[in-house]
């Protein structure tokens, strides 16, 4: 049964570029994940555009001396080109500034008389921040201080990085202005509220208890900690650019100075884009069929940083006005995407630059960046990590199975794909396990797990390789007795590339439309349906196919020996990513210079250990590390302890077996964000219990900043079972 989807991503604020980081966090998984619910029929609606309102654009502009929507315009083109760059397709991406998009400023207006005609508005004095230097008020991101709730140093006045805590500034310790480092002094202004704790006590707490098991238990742990101390927020600023607070007859001199507060009006624009959209397609009554239709299912694809906004605010805010708009299905924010070891950095330059993947195939990108996407915890790209991906996964698994498949065809079949005939054992267990992969991977695409699809899609890849392997066809091509069998082979193998073709399409449209071009199969759209199944008009045509591209459909690289071939991908040579590392090296000692920091590699790394850090330990020889065997694997299924609140039970798939093993990684993990988790394990201690359960080896982790275990993981490429050596 189809089923109507609405999906957005956040709204990138027009203020400056966007990077790797933010393009993983709310825009590549939104875009797969549509991609995916197409594939499955669903009547699908992919928002969003650029958020241009707010106190930074204000000052931002002023300083570069240019009016406030050429700033916007400007920052809004390069936010579109950076996002086309990976093959991000919204249907609509326009903005929120009234020349951009004439809905926003009227829709945002009716949400705010609606919440105050249902007496969700309040108006009280409240003292804020005031730069006496600059002559106006400071919103509270541009105040900083030290949080009251964890004592963090540097927390901004709207919220703490470091505990994730709602902040109210002026109980900040200590503040100072960020634009200039002077102390601001609090004055006496008036605004509207929005009472967020009417919402929680009358529907808000159940509505989210309801939803407790579907999301995230990353977004469920924020949720649960905001709803237990939420309050009035205020929903105005005093600002000359944004959405005038209107009058009760819908005018805009409502409250002259006085502005829509950016948070409030944003999350309004994904209606308003929406909005401006079907008006512009001639069918404007499509926005409230969707918007306020009973069977649609919203997602809201965002960062963490955006988890209180989303999952609570923007709710009480539909649920509010009292119009029926629909309330999200699922917020499947992800985490914080770093860059080799740092946070991405702009305006420092710690960044991918474009340049430097600029001539990499856009689904290499996308690939690499789903495999290391941060769903339940922080990850990081590495461009080692990024080499590895492209060589092993796309150029060895995935290029290698579709160019030795074809080169073959052409050949020794003259070009022509052979005829399918009766499927023999090892042709029959090929195709279940092409019947399992496209459930594993719409099960996990239907969960959100981005990374675990892409592990079913290369393991099948695998699988497919091991049976050209196996079936040896340039043995049983030579021998006119056997050749019949190498041409079954061809097939199926070609079968499979097809079945491949189907599955990457979600994260990889544009390699998945070449390999069924290289079959013959231009404008076959990507589908689950019998996916698998050979035969009976559900895989390539009945009989000999005869006028296939094949290799002649393949994009053409020069590899780095200068010779022309045709490949799906080309290979990452390592001296690029040594290049890649040095021109880091030598920002991050420049960074670092006057810090009392010192980066890898420099001159201070010979002085002694930090006191901080654990000695060295006692010299071994090579024999002893020999001795531990050391296996990758995947958790399965996690529990918490019966006797012990700090240990956790964990099922781990060791490829060769599953064992149970017991971690003390409780103050780290919830149970849920460890399933599917890649871990290392000593598989030769000998078990023992723990607390009553017995524990069948260890895993390998290291302590974070904060003094937290946190798991070592292998290579995404490597199978389970494979030793470390």
């Amino acid at each position: 049964m189809t089923e109507t989807v609405l999906v957005t991503s956040a709204l990138p604020y027009a203020n400056g570029p966007i990077h790797f980081g933010h393009i993983v966090g709310a825009y590549l998984p939104a875009d797969i994940y549509v991609r995916f619910r197409r594939m499955l029929g669903d009547d699908v609606h992919f928002v969003s555009g650029t958020d241009e309102h707010g106190v930074a654009i204000t000052l931002k502009a002023e300083q570069a001396g240019v009016g406030y929507e050429d700033y916007v315009d400007r920052w809004h083109e390069s936010i579109k080109r950076s996002l086309e760059h990976v093959g991000i397709e919204f249907d609509v991406f326009t903005g929120t500034s009234h020349h951009r998009n004439p809905f926003h400023r009227e829709l945002a207006q009716q949400f705010f008389l609606d919440l105050k005609a249902q007496g969700y508005l309040g108006k009280h004095s409240e003292e804020q921040f005031f730069s006496e230097a600059m002559g106006r008020f400071l919103p509270d991101r541009y105040v900083e201080g030290t949080c009251y709730h964890c004592g963090y140093e540097k927390a901004r006045g709207d919220e703490c990085p470091h505990c994730g805590r709602y902040l109210e500034a002026q109980k900040l310790k200590d503040p100072r202005s960020t634009l200039d480092g002077s102390t601001p002094v609090l004055k006496e202004t008036r605004h509207y509220y929005l009472d967020l704790g009417r919402a929680r006590d009358e529907w808000l707490k159940d509505w989210f208890e309801s939803k407790r098991g579907q999301w995230k238990p990353n977004v469920e742990n924020f949720v649960a900690a905001d709803l237990a101390d939420l309050r009035e927020r205020p929903i105005t600023r005093d600002l000359p650019w944004g959405v005038p607070v209107p009058g009760e007859n819908g005018s805009d001199d409502g409250e002259p100075g006085k502005v829509l507060y950016v948070w409030f009006d944003a999350p309004i624009g994904y209606l308003s884009i929406s909005k401006q959209y079907w008006h512009a397609q001639g069918r404007p009554e499509r926005f409230e069929e969707l918007w306020k239709g009973a069977d649609t299912k919203l997602y809201h694809f965002i960062g963490k940083d955006n988890i209180t906004f989303h999952a609570v605010v923007f709710p009480s805010m539909l649920k509010g006005t009292g119009q029926g708009w629909v309330l999200p299905e699922n917020v499947p924010a992800n985490e914080f995407f770093n860059f080799e070891g740092r946070k991405f950095n702009t305006s420092s330059g710690w960044v991918i630059p474009e340049e430097a993947v600029a001539d990499d195939p856009t689904d290499a990108l996308r690939y690499a960046l789903t495999t290391m996407m941060p769903e339940t915890a922080d990850s990081e790209w590495t461009w080692e990590e990024y080499r590895s991906r492209v060589n092993d996964d796309l150029a060895d698994n995935l290029g290698n199975l579709v160019t030795r498949t074809l080169r073959f065809v052409e050949k020794f079949f003259d070009g022509r794909i052979p005829a399918l005939g009766e499927l023999s054992e090892r042709d029959a267990e090929l195709q279940q396990e092409a019947r399992k992969a496209a459930a594993e991977v719409q099960e996990h695409l239907h969960a959100f797990r981005f990374r675990r699809a892409c592990q079913a899609m290369m393991g099948f890849g695998n699988a497919c390789n091991r049976y050209y392997d196996l079936e040896q066809p340039w043995v049983a091509v030579k021998d006119e007795t056997t050749r019949s069998r190498a041409a079954q082979t061809m097939r199926v193998c070609c079968e499979m590339v097809r079945v491949l073709a189907h599955l990457i399409a979600p994260v990889m449209p544009e390699t998945s439309t070449t390999l069924l071009r290289t079959l013959g199969r231009d404008g076959e759209s990507p589908s689950f349906e019998r996916l698998g199944e050979l035969g009976g008009g559900a895989g390539l045509p009945e009989g000999e196919i005869v006028g296939a591209a094949l290799t002649g459909a393949l994009p053409r690289f020069v590899d780095p020996r200068g010779r022309e071939i045709s490949a799906p991908f080309p290979k990452i040579p390592e001296a690029r990513i040594a290049a890649e590392l040095e021109r880091l090296h030598d920002l991050a000692k420049r960074q670092d210079a006057g810090t009392g920091k010192h980066s890898p590699g420099s001159d201070a790394d010979a002085t002694p250990v930090a006191a901080d850090l654990e000695p060295i330990a006692d010299e071994i020889g090579f024999e002893t590390f020999a001795a531990v065997d050391l296996r990758t694997g995947t958790i399965l299924e996690a529990s918490k302890h019966p006797k012990a609140d700090r240990l956790l039970v964990l099922r781990v798939d060791l490829g060769f077996e599953t064992r149970t093993i017991v971690a003390g990684v409780a103050a780290s993990y919830t149970p849920e964000e460890l399933i599917g988790r890649r871990v290392i394990a000593v598989v030769n201690l000998a078990p023992r219990k723990l607390r009553g359960v017995e524990s069948q080896g260890m895993l390998l982790a290291t302590d974070d900043a904060e003094g937290r275990a946190r798991f070592l993981s292998p290579d995404a490429g490597s199978p389970n079972g494979a030793r470390i050596r």
